[in-house]
């Protein structure tokens, strides 16, 4: 595997990172211009390029993801014993 086929491996543009979450472009391009995922600008010019890094991906997911709260143990209940005069 050559270095250029690594490479084009390693980094997504916005609308394949949006196809692969299944959102939007715009939602994509949002995150990045407020530096919640972070991407690479390629352009030289006024119309950015960005390219996301498959690792920064991940690791805005994970800091994305939802834990639910543990549940405290439930006490088990003692069986009754029956009174009988």
């Amino acid at each position: 595997m050559t270095a250029d086929t690594r490479n084009d491996r390693d980094y997504l543009t916005p609308p394949e990172v949006a196809r692969l979450l299944r959102v939007r472009e715009s939602k994509v391009a949002a995150w990045i211009r407020t530096g919640q995922l972070v991407a690479i600008n390629l352009s030289e010019g006024r119309r950015p390029r960005y390219r996301v890094r498959r690792t920064d991906l991940e690791a805005y997911l994970e800091q994305r993801a939802v834990v639910p709260e543990s549940k405290p143990a439930t006490r088990q209940r003692r069986e009754a014993v029956p009174r009988y005069v």
